[in-house]
């Protein structure tokens, strides 16, 4: 098994493809990257929920491209698809948005144009693709009447800001391999800035410090294997040739006495954070994965400040606790058990916890003094960065469990947060 392979999902380029029914998508994925990976049938409406395909997309390197059901979709199932449809705007790092004829042959452009500006009110970049140039005819005209649209539509100073995000119209044809050069140019020239954050650990460590982790193997752990979080922090301290040393909570005494000098970092789970402040070297930094992700996945400093709503929660408050993962819940889950727990014992057992996990984020954050979410692992930075607007726009404040349990626990203010 290859580097490629063994990339998760969510750390890989997010690029969704959105369009109508049989105008070409699963076709033009296939296209761009050179293999068979998505169903392709005349009859439209062949996909239905939204796939996932992880592919290598040179020189961008692991990606995964989003195929979804056309947004022209009708009934009640045809409804509930185009939702589902709606629901991958909030991961995709950029759109490609397929014009082209419709059912009845004429060029049609409104919910193309409809869609792009939904695209936009979450800070998408938009590729808008003119497909099956091969049926077309006179492309040219099909691209200034795209042009047109889209300048109707972002006339306003808040649309002129967001147009920047649109690139020129590509024409392709996915059937005769034409145009796809271009096209993937312009998904190179789209990357967001935001998605090209690299490193999990920001500045915290250089070549040649030593790095200390303190890593419990609860029952939560997957059999034989550890969490992502801790795997792609060892990975990243591993590239950057620092000293690694690993130790459960047991061991931290035995592994501190092991080492010549006190280690210039040190990365706990969150639930240690009182053990391993008690005894840490004092010149010793200490962050724990849970805070690391909080800022490779989402904004840490938004989430540090939301922790300062803890101060203000009462017996009446109500907390909305959110998990990536649907996993089932397990005896000392740390988002259904230790922390409501923690909350409790400070607050008073009449506060209100509500818990939801995977794509159940309510709409309406109105009721909740404070939404608490999991390190994010399982998500890609734009899915994570969306609900911290979402939470924002509604004046609801955000933390995340390493946060808020340094924050519970007294010690957020000697917890190092990356930049």
């Amino acid at each position: 098994m290859n580097d490629l392979n063994q990339t998760p999902r969510a750390s890989r380029l997010h690029i969704g493809i959105y369009g109508r029914r049989n105008s070409g998508k699963s076709s033009l994925i296939n296209a761009i990257t050179g293999q068979d990976i998505a169903l392709v049938s005349s009859h439209a409406g062949t996909t239905t929920d939204p796939v996932f395909k992880s592919m290598e997309l040179h020189p961008i390197g692991p990606v995964a491209f989003i195929d979804t059901a056309g947004f022209d979709d009708e009934g009640e199932l045809g409804e509930m698809r185009v939702s589902r449809t709606r629901e991958q705007i909030k991961k995709t790092d950029i759109a490609i948005v397929i014009f082209g004829k419709g059912t009845d042959g004429e060029l049609i452009y409104d919910k193309e144009a409809e869609w792009i500006g939904k695209l936009l009110e979450d800070d998408t970049p938009v590729i808008p693709v003119i497909n099956k140039a091969d049926l077309l005819g006179d492309t040219d005209a099909i691209k200034e009447a795209i042009n047109e649209q889209i300048k109707t539509n972002t006339e306003n100073d808040a649309g002129r800001k967001k147009a920047a995000l649109i690139s020129a119209p590509v024409t392709v044809s996915a059937l005769e391999k034409t145009g796809i050069d271009e096209l993937r140019e312009a998904i190179m020239m789209a990357v967001p800035e935001d998605y090209k954050r690299e490193r999990i650990l920001g500045s915290l460590v250089n070549e040649g410090d030593v790095a200390l982790l303190v890593m419990p193997q609860d029952i939560q752990a997957p059999k034989g294997r550890l969490i992502l979080p801790q795997v792609q922090t060892i990975r990243e301290l591993l590239d950057t040739k620092c000293t690694t040393v690993c130790t459960v909570a047991d061991g931290l005494d035995a592994a501190l006495a092991a080492l010549k000098c006190a280690p210039k970092l040190i990365i706990t789970d969150s639930q240690c954070f009182d053990l391993v402040d008690k005894a840490r070297p004092e010149e010793s930094l200490l962050t724990s994965f849970s805070v690391l992700f909080a800022a490779y996945k989402g904004d840490i400093n938004v989430l540090a400040e939301g922790a300062k709503a803890i101060d203000s929660l009462t017996g009446d408050s109500r907390v909305l606790i959110a998990e990536a993962c649907t996993h089932a819940p397990l005896e000392e889950d740390i988002g259904r058990v230790k922390i409501p727990r923690i909350l409790k014992k400070k607050i008073g057992e009449g506060i209100h916890i509500d818990h939801v996990s995977g794509a159940d984020f309510p709409e309406d954050l109105s009721g909740y003094d404070l939404v608490i979410h999991c390190g994010a692992c399982m998500f890609n930075r734009k899915y994570m960065m969306s609900r911290i607007k979402e939470a924002e726009a509604q004046s609801v404040p955000m933390t995340n469990y390493g946060v808020a349990l340094a924050k519970l626990t007294g010690i957020l203010d000697k917890v190092t947060l990356p930049e």
